[in-house]
């Protein structure tokens, strides 16, 4: 999966050998709702419209491997992509599940760890205490998920083609020669990942928590309305969360290369990718650097037109995907 300003491209290998490429338009909410563009505000709406791209490329990729099983294992009918209620719908509901398991969940432990150890700063919901241990709960949640994940034999081989986007990435920011040899070489870790990001928003999040709730004043004087109420001031305040994230992960990724306390910084970032992504092969290379190419030659003959639907090509082999390329 890759975009580029005007084109979103994913690339999948079916058992055949065949390759699958879907290419379509690719506009931004920023750019019809300018004010979006602006720092603080770009993080959330990046945070959204890649979790869309990524449920539709995992949907486009799951139909396209259904049609290598035999049709009695699927009743004799053609596998057929999610329509963009349903995703929007899934989103919704992973949104649902991820508020659940790191907000409302680790907020009710802190209190629970509070009553069991009989510390009252853990039993407020706004002590500096509290959002310490809360935020330290969000983070061990989101590392074991991420671990646990991993031993799922189909998510390894997700993981793997993530490091394999990161190797053409990395190819295509040096500037070397877009081939499965050049990208080879590099590094499966990458200073933007999404993984990072993710991790950077737990981190800033318990800060702003830690900042913030200490000074406001008590909501209700009955216990669970007020712990609600807490919980319900944390939902929107994720969205500005997203957006201080974003910008920190772009200077950070700028200055990286040259300032060692930046590289401490993103160093969680960096060691938690090594559970995200694996070193791929190098068919899984050629998938990935189909996708980067068509990008980048869609985007150098001036991108695609809102009108134009989305299409689906098919290649024998990558070296027929090459051949058809002109440009890149």
């Amino acid at each position: 999966m890759m975009r580029s300003p005007g084109s979103f491209a994913v690339a999948v290998r079916r058992k055949s050998g065949e390759i699958v490429l879907r290419e379509g338009a690719w506009r931004s909410l920023t750019e019809r709702l300018t004010f979006l563009r602006r720092p603080f505000l770009r993080g959330g709406v990046v945070l959204a419209e890649s979790l869309h791209n990524g449920l539709s490329a995992l949907s486009f990729s799951a139909s396209e491997a259904a049609k290598d099983e035999p049709s009695d294992e699927r009743d004799g009918q053609a596998p057929q992509e999610m329509s963009k209620t349903a995703i929007t719908l899934t989103m919704l509901f992973a949104l649902g599940l991820a508020l659940l398991f790191f907000l409302v969940l680790p907020h009710y432990l802190t209190l629970l760890l509070g009553k069991l150890t009989g510390l009252e700063s853990l039993q407020d919901g706004q002590s500096a205490a509290f959002h310490a241990v809360d935020g330290t709960i969000k983070l061990i949640f989101f590392v074991l998920y991420v671990w646990a994940i991993s031993h799922i034999p189909d998510i390894k081989r997700v993981f793997q083609y993530h490091g394999a986007e990161h190797k053409a990435i990395k190819a295509y920011e040096q500037g070397d020669p877009l081939t499965v040899e050049s990208a080879r070489k590099y590094s499966t870790l990458h200073p933007r990942c999404g993984t990072s990001f993710l991790l950077i928003v737990i981190m800033m999040a318990m800060l702003v928590f830690l900042a913030v709730f200490p000074w406001l004043p008590k909501i209700s004087e009955t216990g669970w309305i007020h712990q609600l109420a807490l919980i319900a001031i944390k939902i929107p305040l994720m969205f500005p969360i997203a957006g201080l994230a974003y910008e920190l992960q772009r200077l950070s990724a700028r200055r990286a290369a040259h300032n060692p306390l930046v590289r401490a910084l993103i160093l969680p970032g960096i060691l938690l990718q090594r559970i995200t992504t694996a070193p791929p092969t190098d068919d899984q290379i050629e998938i990935a650097l189909v996708a980067v190419r068509k990008v980048l030659d869609r985007e150098s003959t001036g991108g695609l037109s809102d009108s134009v639907p989305p299409r689906v090509e098919r290649f024998a082999s990558y070296d027929e995907f090459i051949g058809g390329l002109g440009r890149i």
